[in-house]
């Protein structure tokens, strides 16, 4: 009985290392997490608060920040201009990655493995590189585009003006992300039980057949995590149309997508307390389109 006691501390205090060595290896990414986006959130939240007067100095605004920026004209046709950009862009850069997935997964290609880097090297490229290397192809007047149109006898498209800027800037992203999220898919798919296809080919189910009908519904989850990636970039859409807007100043002005509109809030009007309450709307906006998205998924797969 004595010895079954004396057991029961032992097991505690080892339970309670384990435990320890467990929050030991934690503790480096929760200071990391803690330092890097609790405290700045925290600290961006506060200052949503308060207002800088030219008279009086900073005053404590409450809300009037939110309310200002809830009929700010110019934050809500950011906010809609993102909300198209979304719109149009995500299906094709969608479709694009499942269709390379897809044909990849497939074993018909040749040279798959070299293929399948070719399509990802565009997302190892920053986006800044990516922003200046098609503004370089865009340019109307020195662009490889605007050229090939000239020699051929035909009037080049301004791939800059206010009508094509937005398909431009989806052109630029679509080229940047079609292979991450062609790897997130591909992956999904490497994990999906062979003996289903040989199932399947068994019953006289074609290649087409298979991806349809085991293929793309296995995808669903994988699928869902890059629209949701998909939602979160488009709504903090920055470096292409703050990149291109030297190109197309007349176009792009301040306000052209809400990171943008922020970003000049606070470093070019110094309105760093406007700014931070943009900044938290649009973290309002982005967390509840991506909760839209996620419960239309849910509901779709019941």
């Amino acid at each position: 009985m004595s010895t079954v006691t004396a057991a029961v501390p032992r097991r505690r205090r080892a339970g309670s290392r384990r435990a320890a060595a467990g929050y030991l290896f934690v503790a480096p990414f929760l200071v990391v997490f803690v330092a890097m986006l609790v405290v700045p959130l925290a600290y961006a939240g506060y200052l949503s608060l308060f207002r800088e007067q030219l008279i009086g100095g900073t005053t404590f605004a409450g809300l009037d920040n939110y309310t200002r920026a809830l009929s700010d004209d110019r934050l809500l046709g950011g906010v809609a201009r993102v909300g198209a950009f979304f719109a149009i862009q995500v299906p094709v850069m969608l479709g694009l990655a499942l269709f390379f997935a897809l044909a990849l997964d497939s074993g018909v290609l040749w040279l798959s493995r070299l293929l399948r880097l070719g399509i990802f090297v565009p997302y190892a490229v920053p986006s800044v590189v990516a922003a200046l290397m098609w503004g370089y192809l865009y340019g109307p007047d020195f662009g490889p585009i605007a050229q090939l149109f000239e020699k051929v006898g035909w009037n080049a498209p301004n791939l800059l003006g206010s009508d094509l800027m937005l398909g431009s800037l989806a052109n630029v992203v679509t080229w940047e992300f079609t292979g991450y999220n062609m790897i997130i898919l591909y992956a999904a798919l490497r994990s999906v039980p062979t003996e289903l296809y040989e199932a399947a080919a068994v019953d006289g189910a074609g290649a087409w057949r298979i991806a349809w009908s085991i293929k793309i519904p296995a995808l669903r989850p994988a699928l869902l995590l890059t629209l949701i990636f998909s939602v979160i970039g488009s709504f903090q859409l920055f470096n292409e149309p703050q990149l291109l807007q030297r190109l197309a100043p007349n176009v792009i002005d301040s306000a052209y997508t809400p990171n943008l509109y922020a970003y000049s809030l606070a470093f070019t009007s110094q309105d760093v307390n406007y700014a931070a309450a943009v900044s938290f709307l649009l973290g309002v906006v982005i967390v509840a389109v991506s909760y839209t998205v996620q419960l239309a998924a849910n509901r779709r797969r019941s």
